[in-house]
Parts: structure tokens; C-alpha cells; sequence
């Protein structure tokens, strides 16, 4: 069993940043590859950015650039820094963390304002 938390999300104008980080606990050594996916309303859910155990990092197209993604050991915290956010950027970001299947946060909300 793994447990994940996040922390940080919240509001921002345009242009500012936020940083998320999300800590595992449980089976922590049985984790892989962790990372974010964001869900706005009305929309699917998406992959924002993830990380494999041995720091391969894979970013949606539309946050290149924009948003980095680290792993920090042996505590399996996972963190996103977000900087030049666009209200686009507004949604649910959920941290989640790959075992013997997929554990998923409960999700923070980040607002950015126009």
C-alpha cells in the first residue's frame, strides 16, 4: 500500500508561480515512475509531467519550458515547480506514484487568475 499527500495549489495571477509537492508513504521502496496529471471541469484528465526512479523526465507539450519536475530520495517526494502560469493551467493537479498498481493524491486545486 502507498499513501500520497500534496501540498501547495492555491491562487495566482497570470505570469505567477506555485510549486506542488506530494510525499509517499507506505511501500516506498516499491515505487517507480511518479508524476501529475491536472483535470479541469469539463475536461479529460491529463498528464501534466512525470519521472521515472532513475530521473528521466517526460512533460506535456503544453507546459515545456514552463513547469520542472523533481524527485527527491529516499523519501519519494515529488515536486512540481510551475512558473508562467496561464488560466489555462487551472485545474486539479493529482500526484500519483506507480507500484504494484497506481496510487493516486487527492488532488489540489490550482487557480490561476487572468
Amino acid at each position: 500500500q502507498v499513501e500520497l499527500v500534496e501540498y501547495g495549489g492555491g491562487l495566482v495571477q497570470a505570469g505567477g508561480s506555485l510549486n506542488l509537492d506530494c510525499i509517499a508513504s507506505g511501500r516506498i521502496l516499491t515505487i517507480g515512475a511518479m508524476g501529475w496529471y491536472r483535470q479541469a471541469p469539463g475536461k479529460e484528465r491529463e498528464l501534466v509531467a512525470d519521472i521515472t526512479s532513475d530521473g528521466r523526465t517526460n512533460y506535456a507539450d503544453s507546459v515545456k519550458g514552463r513547469f520542472t519536475i523533481s524527485r527527491a530520495h529516499p523519501l519519494n517526494t515529488v515536486s512540481l515547480q510551475m512558473s508562467s502560469l496561464k488560466p489555462e493551467d487551472t485545474a486539479v493537479y493529482l500526484c500519483y506514484a506507480i507500484s504494484s498498481r497506481t496510487y493516486w493524491g487527492q488532488g489540489t486545486q490550482v487557480t490561476v487568475s487572468s
